[in-house]
């Protein structure tokens, strides 16, 4: 049996603390560097090594969510050859930033993403108690799905030249712009000054606003239910 902190001869040092509680809660440290990333997006992109540290950040959030779906009922070992290939592609784009090497690494990390989603949706269906973790996979679950379409879309823009518009008329738009836009499409909300306007950015649009749909029907509403039907047992 794991002994409490108060069991423990001497108190635990931070770093100690620090790693039970990735070790417990890894969607919350998961959650709160996909966020970290974003808010830094605005800062990075306007600046000459933008580009590489946005790389470094992806990579940091690669290796996170290795690291969570270790914590769910998904392959690690899948987890870990889909996330390879991302890292190589996304080194790699770095000094060739040719649109073919930028196409692989973007649909790379897309997969990986859209895998690491597909686990932390199997994470919150394994059992019918909600945990303070789960909760945190939930917020996790959708930040994940947001670069997941953000980057397919990076890489259709790639494929398809100016396949989204903006305020300043068509033409390349970075992984911010279109992280917003992948949001605001995900919540349907719309608030957004992106859109796609060639097929393959619409058809792929569109599967995104049925997939925020389905996600807040499927996996909310059921952890909303179970957390009422535990609070009232």
């Amino acid at each position: 049996m794991p002994l409490m902190w108060e069991d423990l001869q001497e108190a635990p040092s931070r770093s100690a603390r620090w790693k039970a509680t990735l070790r417990k809660q890894p969607s919350a440290f998961l959650l709160a560097v996909q966020i970290l990333v974003i808010l830094l997006l605005p800062v990075l992109e306007t600046t000459d090594s933008g580009q590489a540290i946005i790389s470094l950040l992806s990579l940091s959030a690669l290796i996170t969510a290795v690291f969570t779906v270790r914590s769910t009922p998904a392959l690690t070992w899948l987890s870990v050859t889909l996330a390879l290939p991302a890292a190589v592609f996304e080194i790699w784009s770095l000094v060739d930033d040719s649109s073919t090497i930028l196409a692989l690494a973007h649909s790379a990390l897309a997969v990986f993403y859209f895998y690491t989603a597909y686990a932390l949706i199997s994470y919150m269906f394994e059992d019918s108690w909600v945990t303070k973790d789960e909760l945190f996979a939930v917020g996790a679950c959708f930040t994940v799905l947001v670069f997941a379409f953000a980057y397919l879309f990076m890489a259709i823009q790639e494929v398809y030249p100016s396949s989204f518009t903006s305020f300043d008329g068509p033409g390349q738009r970075t992984l911010l712009e279109l992280i917003y836009y992948s949001g605001a499409n995900l919540t349907s909300v719309g608030l957004s000054d992106v859109g796609p306007i060639k097929p393959h950015a619409r058809a792929i649009g569109t599967v995104e606003q049925l997939a925020g749909v389905m996600y807040v029907a499927m996996v909310i509403s059921r952890l909303v239910a179970l957390t009422v039907m535990r609070a009232r047992q």
